[in-house]
């Protein structure tokens, strides 16, 4: 067995003891999408914080809104949400962001203290079930970590699926912010 394969096998077995539910959400695949669909529509989506307020994308419309989908076992999800925290001092108001858990409901109590034990200063929210299995407004997005970003009027402008560092992320910020003025 590989380690890969032992490590997975771990995880599931550590999840079925602690009652986590559900088996871990895929791992990023070794090459990104960096390309959202060519049609990409407005995207509309409701989640509910782990302060219990809901966040859509009604709400942070008129800024651009970076989304990175994680979850609280995989290693890769918590560099890139400190990657996203970085950005976040430097563009927030002029951006949203929020941290897209995808794990089931059971694992809100993991997540409050996922996000408390990062010391995230932006939204996170658990995601629906439909999100989770890649069939909510990001389509295909079930990976872990994915970064998706939205122009003003939640158009996906910009996705990549895989750890990405900040310079990366910054440059699309700037790309699309700039076309946009």
């Amino acid at each position: 067995m590989s380690v890969q394969g032992w490590w997975l096998g771990s995880i599931c077995a550590l999840s079925s003891v602690l009652g986590c539910g559900e088996p871990p959400a895929p791992v990023a695949p070794t090459d990104p999408i960096v390309e959202p669909p060519s049609d990409a529509p407005v995207r509309s989506f409701a989640y509910q914080r782990i302060d219990g307020a809901m966040v859509t994308a009604k709400s942070y419309r008129g800024r651009m809104t970076l989304i990175v989908m994680v979850t609280t076992y995989d290693t890769a999800s918590q560099a890139q949400a400190q990657f996203v925290e970085a950005l976040v001092h430097r563009y927030v108001p002029r951006m949203n962001a929020l941290l897209l858990v995808l794990e089931p409901p059971q694992n809100a109590p993991l997540v409050e203290a996922y996000a408390g034990g990062l010391g995230l200063s932006y939204d996170v929210a658990m995601a629906d079930a439909d999100t989770v299995a890649g069939n909510g407004p990001f389509p295909g997005l079930h990976h872990v970590p994915s970064v998706v970003l939205l122009d003003r009027e939640s158009r996906e402008v910009w996705r990549h699926v895989g750890i990405v560092e900040t310079a990366p992320l910054e440059a699309a910020i700037r790309e699309h912010d700039e076309r946009a003025r």
